[in-house]
């Protein structure tokens, strides 16, 4: 018995398969056994360094990283959103007046680093064109350029996902371009489009902590302020893991969130087999 893609392995190259599961298992345990080992052999476990955790003006303090993390996060997530919708539209126009300016905007902001955008909004065009933006909105604003810019990409390519015999259809059946595209392309682009997009998303929560590059007060610049106290006793690495942790759990409620919008929007009869075009969108993602 065989499958399209390769043979059903057969029973020596099923205790093969299991034993190289279990050496590799083995492996992973034992690295992070010596990793935990370290840690506890240089005293990172030490309660010395776990005591700021209690403090109530150090709870406080974090509560206000992970508002100023999330607060970044919510605007540069609408902005991008709205950036990628007329950026895609721009591109999928047929007046290359339109199209052209939308391609060469969408292609610089993907190909120019996010950090590389900060510093121009933040020290760049206050220095060059004395224009002053805060730590906020430099932190938004080059968020929204390169995620919006990606997320283009992906409207654009959603769109064109869609079989042509769709729009075809609608155009015999007298409808206008608009009423295409609102009618018949973007309800079946959304479904295939809504994975990579949330993904994006998490992607611009990440990506926030680039703001302490230029002393915006999220949760990893707080987390470099605390660790460097020595009235504390330094605690880098428990600060760290501590952080690392909200980011998890944030991460993991933008998930839960993204996986709950998914399941009402594709619920029911209307909802498509993935095509070819998922993988379309998919590559559209740098």
């Amino acid at each position: 018995m065989s499958s399209v893609l390769y043979d059903v392995p057969g029973p020596a190259a099923d205790r093969r398969n299991r034993l190289l599961g279990v050496v590799g298992t083995v492996a992973i345990v034992a690295i992070l056994g010596f990793v935990v080992w370290r840690f506890y052999d240089a005293g990172q476990f030490s309660p010395r360094l776990w005591e700021w955790i209690t403090y109530v003006r150090i709870q406080y303090l974090l509560l206000d990283a992970i508002w100023a993390t999330v607060s970044a996060f919510g605007v540069a997530a609408v902005l991008s959103l709205l950036f990628g919708a007329v950026f895609a539209a721009g591109r999928l126009s047929e007046h290359a007046w339109v199209s052209g300016p939308s391609t060469a905007v969408v292609e610089l902001f993907r190909a120019v680093p996010l950090l590389v955008l900060i510093f121009i909004l933040y020290f760049g065009l206050s220095q060059g064109a004395g224009i002053e933006i805060d730590a906020f909105w430099a932190v938004v604003i080059g968020l929204m350029l390169y995620n919006g810019s990606v997320l283009a990409e992906v409207f654009r390519a959603g769109v064109n996902a869609v079989p042509r015999g769709q729009r075809e259809a609608a155009y015999a059946l007298g409808m206008r371009k608009t009423q295409v595209m609102r009618s018949v392309l973007l309800p079946q682009a959304f479904r295939s489009m809504l994975p990579t997009i949330l993904s994006q998303l998490v992607v611009v929560l990440k990506d926030t902590a680039l703001g302490f590059i230029i002393l915006y007060p999220e949760l990893l610049y707080q987390a470099r302020f605390l660790g460097s106290q020595t009235q504390l006793g330094s605690p880098i690495l428990p600060v760290a893991l501590v952080v690392a942790v909200i980011y998890i759990g944030l991460c993991l409620i933008l998930t839960w969130v993204s996986r709950l919008v998914e399941k009402r929007i594709t619920r029911g009869p209307k909802a498509t087999t993935p095509t070819g075009g998922d993988r379309e969108v998919a590559a559209a993602v740098p």
